[in-house]
């Protein structure tokens, strides 16, 4: 199974429908490529849920480098503003998993749900790069 498999729908939709506070969810390559999103986020709003969920991620990223271990690791981010958090987890090889909830969601339950999801089914996850070194294109 791939992030673009259909059959992640309604795990997703399971996600959002039963966890208090939860709204959206998307998974979403690494580069910022809405994978797989719950029906209640329009297709042009999980496109820039994506693109969002991924700079925060390289931003992250680039924070770990310099600050953290010096392997770039991300578990997860949380980003709360006015009206909401968003809450964005690796879900496997070059893949996340992104929610939004409600401002005054459980921020704990919301990351535990997240966590078991991704435990479940991270490992079958993957969002492989679009092109290799080998097929990129030439300038």
């Amino acid at each position: 199974m791939d992030a673009t498999n259909p059959n992640l729908e309604w795990l997703l939709e399971n996600l959002v429908g039963s966890t208090p506070g939860a709204l959206h969810a998307l998974v979403l390559s690494k580069d910022g490529l809405k994978l797989c999103r719950t029906a209640a986020l329009a297709v042009d709003q999980a496109d820039q849920l994506a693109a969002i969920a991924a700079g925060v991620q390289a931003l992250s990223h680039g924070a770990s480098m310099e600050f953290g271990d010096g392997t770039g690791g991300v578990r997860s981010s949380m980003t709360e503003f006015h009206g909401g958090i968003l809450f964005i987890v690796a879900a496997g090889m070059g893949a996340h998993l992104a929610v939004i909830a409600t401002q005054d969601a459980d921020v704990g339950l919301i990351g535990h749900t997240m966590d078991e999801l991704v435990e479940q089914i991270g490992p079958f996850l993957t969002a492989p790069p679009r092109y290799t070194p080998s097929t990129s294109p030439t300038p």
